[in-house]
């Protein structure tokens, strides 16, 4: 199983969409719908960055997800540990202990210390994760504000707003204007 899953680059590619637009709550359908994934599959994802406190939720017909602290806080780890829970790159099987020269059990100099694979697969985990810690989902939207067209966010801002106002006014009630 890989460490980082689809779910992750999912997660992170919709909250992406929450950067800069602390007006808008999009729900997860729509944020599925923006990003063409399963509402469904996003549905399972969203409670879990909402329970890490990187979004919140607001429910009703206004409702949906915002970030719920400044996307230049909100790390890659943190977001990633929030989808996948902190688990680790590798489970050491011991494997030093079946050697067929050994009585069982394996005698002491051969088990005694850290096994040298897992700490190899350690010390890589640790840089993997201090690597991650130091991106932030601010920094990755500021880069891809950069390489977009300069009217795609104009769109996007239109789609979303057109997706708010028909779940708005499937229940009867307008909109808010905004501020």
């Amino acid at each position: 199983m890989a460490y980082i899953t689809v779910s992750v680059e999912y997660g992170i590619h919709c909250l992406l969409w929450l950067v800069d637009n602390p007006q808008r709550a999009l729900s997860s359908r729509e944020l599925a719908e923006l990003q063409g994934i399963s509402p469904s599959f996003l549905a399972k994802i969203f409670p879990r960055l909402e329970k890490a406190g990187i979004v919140t939720s607001s429910e009703g017909v206004r409702g949906g997800y915002r970030l719920a602290r400044p996307a230049d806080e909100i790390t890659f780890l943190d977001m990633i540990d929030a989808i996948e829970g902190h688990k680790p790159l590798f489970e050491c099987q011991e494997v030093r202990q079946r050697c067929a020269i050994f009585d069982n059990p394996p005698p002491d100099w051969a088990v005694s210390d850290r096994c040298a694979v897992h700490g190899v697969i350690l010390q890589a985990e640790k840089a993997m994760r201090n690597a991650l810690a130091k991106q932030t989902l601010g920094s990755v939207a500021a880069r891809f504000g950069r390489t977009a067209p300069a009217d795609f966010f104009s769109e996007v801002n239109i789609w979303m707003d057109e997706r708010i106002t028909e779940r708005t006014s499937r229940s009867g009630k307008a909109p808010r204007n905004k501020p």
